[in-house]
């Protein structure tokens, strides 16, 4: 009887994190480490909502299912500014990949050292951009 009950809180559970499950990627597309994206930010300044822009290279993916987030890093003013992004948060409007990289790694923390043309990622031919 126990094992029952444990198994009907599971699927509870399993059903409101498939509830809130959401792609905010086009269908098809995935994200992976080296992408340059823009991730679509919505801001809340007051009773006003906006939505920012956030565009860097994707460093790291970590978690899985609705914990899954991307760490994503830029070079703003000439200081390196990372944030992690939870995939299915609603505080995220949209991502777009901008461009794909081709990396050999699956973290790319060594480029929080690397300066200039040496932190660049190459780009992976076979991706076709949808505009």
């Amino acid at each position: 009887m126990e094992n029952n009950e444990t198994k009907q809180k599971t699927s509870v559970i399993e059903m409101l994190r498939n509830e809130n499950l959401r792609n905010s990627l086009p269908e098809g597309e995935r994200l992976e480490v080296g992408d340059t994206v823009q991730v679509s930010v919505k801001i809340i300044e007051g009773d006003k909502e906006r939505i920012q822009a956030f565009q860097g290279t994707v460093i790291a993916l970590s978690g899985s299912g609705i914990a899954e987030t991307v760490t994503v890093r830029r070079i703003s003013h000439g200081q390196g500014v990372e944030r992690i992004f939870p995939l299915h948060s609603p505080k995220v409007a949209a991502f777009k990949i901008v461009r794909k990289g081709l990396v050999r790694r699956a973290k790319l923390y060594y480029l929080r050292k690397q300066v200039g043309a040496a932190a660049k990622i190459k780009e992976r031919r076979d991706f076709k951009k949808k505009d």
